[in-house]
């Protein structure tokens, strides 16, 4: 396990999370307070979840202080080049796509550290890299993209079986958090790119 590569996954999947919440503050036209809230609950969301489900108390930024301010930090750079990320149609998708598969992955690590079943870090690492971005629609009041028929929670678990699979085949640590998290993402901009979904049902 590498532990300082699982660190940067953290922090790239916070800084990811707390500019698509930042983003999608201010396409609602929060103040400024909003947008840093928006920001900061979108980035802890899905680790403040696994931590409490794990049992790791207190969670991660309640007992670094240095998280708050680096996702208070990415969160004021956004909001000063809001024009050129808002030059990319896709922005808000794109940093939501990295922070998914960033923290789905470490999700999936850090539920067999702490010794889960396998299917079961799988489904925890799905919880953390979707649960900050639920939050963050439920307060712009949208109904949160992993209830829609978009492949969302299915890029999170499908990155997270491959992830199961490569273990199994002894693949080195580092190579297989690097692989997953880029299949998660590639598969998330896939299906927005072609607009791939999953069947919905209604009553009639």
């Amino acid at each position: 396990m590498d532990i300082e590569l699982l660190t940067v996954l953290d922090w790239i999947g916070a800084a990811a999370f707390a500019i698509s919440g930042a983003l999608a503050a201010m396409e609602r036209r929060f103040d400024l307070f909003g947008i840093l809230i928006m920001a900061m609950v979108t980035a802890i969301g899905g680790g403040t979840l696994r931590d409490v489900l794990v049992g790791i108390t207190p969670v991660l930024w309640m007992s670094n202080l240095a998280y708050l301010y680096f996702i208070g930090g990415i969160s004021i750079l956004a909001i000063a080049f809001r024009n050129e990320l808002y030059r990319y149609k896709g922005s808000l998708e794109l940093f939501d796509a990295i922070g998914l598969g960033a923290f789905t992955i470490l999700g999936v690590e850090i539920g067999i550290q702490n010794g889960l079943h396998p299917l079961i870090s799988v489904i925890l690492g799905t919880m953390t890299g979707t649960f900050g971005g639920v939050i963050r629609d439920i307060l712009r009041l949208k109904i949160p993209v992993i209830f829609h028929k978009e492949i969302y929670a299915t890029a999170s678990l499908s990155g997270g079986l491959l992830y199961l699979l490569l273990n199994s085949m002894d693949v080195q640590s580092d190579v297989i958090h690097i692989s997953t998290t880029a299949y998660i993402i590639a598969i998330r901009f896939l299906a927005i790119r072609y607009q791939f979904s999953l069947p919905t049902f209604r009553l009639k």
